[in-house]
């Protein structure tokens, strides 16, 4: 009988949260098969089988455990059962090739009637009168109906008449650590936040006549992030404070830039980082960026990839927010918050015009830096972004050809 305990996952991490089993108490597992899934304060890690044999639980799933804790145990005398694929990735094609093709049958209702209100709802939804089943009197069309049926072609859960019901589910061990680093970053920091605005014709131009020209050569579409990214580190090498952490009574100064980016995941958000971000070309960050958001999604995100950083970006705009104030990500002491961009009519030149504009929010520790430096970061940043042939040299060429 062979032992599967807690590994020490990381140094600073003593326990772990038992998310789920990945096979059934007495099933035939191979040797380096995964078992289990824990979760830690970042991550999500699988537990692979040291043997070949069957599998007994110890352990409950959502159970807290110690590193060095029992999960379960292996049998490596028992016989494999006959028939059993070799591997699990066997198993799971066999079990997807075995799976029968399923009909799709579209019931019509074309003699149900929609009230007023339903048909109203129908009508702004898109949806026909035929593709709903009525449940009033007669097969007339409700307006419980028409709502449920606009609901369900947007592949949104439907509505209960009335409905009162609750359910409590476990905070996970993520969820808690984002929880509590939230907490303990604004109760920690004199937190203040300054505003501006950044005028994104520049950028959009680029990326419409070199974006096919980018993807074809990188295998990557040229986004917003690499371009922001950019500007903040070459914005961050002018005002080192900016790029500083605390740590106790000292203020360490970074001469790198490792960016933390901010990537909404299933489980909740996580900040991986882009390493030396200052010496990547754009193609560089947008492999980064594009790398750990697929690993963010799918769970496997290091702990090494989520620690570190020295200054974070954050993108609300691809969730349609206009504007924010970012919280700092201890111990950092800095965070910038893009949002969507949005077309709005800005005086150019003493004329009215329509630009795509983006409000920019930066939160800065005030313990370390002045109102002065967090404004002018910010304004550099702007800089870059609306004069993008800035960023190939730090500055404006012609200023670098005067010397002045």
């Amino acid at each position: 009988m062979t032992e599967v305990k807690v590994p020490a996952v990381a140094e600073s991490i003593t326990e772990v949260t038992l998310s789920r089993y990945l096979v059934k108490e007495g099933d035939y597992v191979e040797l380096d098969q995964p078992i289990c899934e824990l979760e830690t304060d970042k991550a999500s890690q699988e537990i692979p089988s040291p043997v070949a044999g069957t599998v007994k639980f110890v352990a409950a799933e959502g159970s807290d455990l110690k590193v060095g804790a029992l999960i379960c145990t292996v049998d490596e005398t028992a016989a494999k059962p006959a028939g059993a694929p070799a591997k699990a990735e066997e198993k799971k094609a066999e079990v997807k090739k075995e799976e029968p093709k399923k009909e799709v049958v579209k019931e019509t209702y074309a003699s149900g009637t929609p009230s007023p209100a339903a048909k109203k709802i129908l009508d702004e939804g898109a949806v026909k009168t035929t593709e709903v089943k009525g449940t009033g009197v007669g097969g007339r069309i409700t307006k419980e109906d028409a709502i449920n049926a606009v609901r369900s072609k947007a592949n949104l859960p439907q509505r209960e008449a009335f409905s009162r019901n609750e359910r409590r589910e476990k905070m996970s061990r993520l969820r808690k650590t984002i929880s509590e680093r939230l907490v303990y970053s604004k109760n920690s920091t004199a937190m203040l936040t300054t505003f501006n605005e950044v005028d994104m014709s520049a950028i959009n131009k680029i990326r419409e006549k070199y974006g096919d020209t980018f993807k074809k050569k990188n295998e990557v579409s040229l986004g917003m992030m690499s371009f922001f990214t950019k500007a903040v580190c070459l914005a961050l090498e002018k005002f080192p404070a900016v790029n500083a952490s605390i740590e106790e009574n000292e203020i360490i100064y970074h001469d790198y830039c490792d960016v933390s980016i901010a990537v909404s995941t299933p489980k909740g958000l996580v900040v991986p980082v882009i390493r030396n971000a200052e010496s990547l070309s754009l193609a560089g960050i947008e492999k980064k960026v594009k790398e750990l958001a697929i690993k963010g999604r799918d769970g496997l995100l290091t702990m090494e990839e989520m620690t570190g950083g020295t200054f974070t970006i954050s993108n609300g705009g691809v969730f349609g927010s206009l504007m924010s104030t970012p919280i700092i990500n201890p111990p950092q002491v800095a965070i910038l918050g893009m949002h969507k961009v949005q077309d709005r009519p800005v005086v150019i030149d003493g004329q009215i015009t329509v630009r795509p504009m983006m409000y920019v929010a930066l939160s800065y520790d005030h313990r370390i830096i002045d109102g002065k430096e967090s404004v002018s970061f910010l304004v550099a940043v702007k800089d870059f972004l609306e004069n993008p042939h800035k960023m190939l040299l730090g500055a404006d060429p012609v200023d670098l050809l005067l010397e002045v």
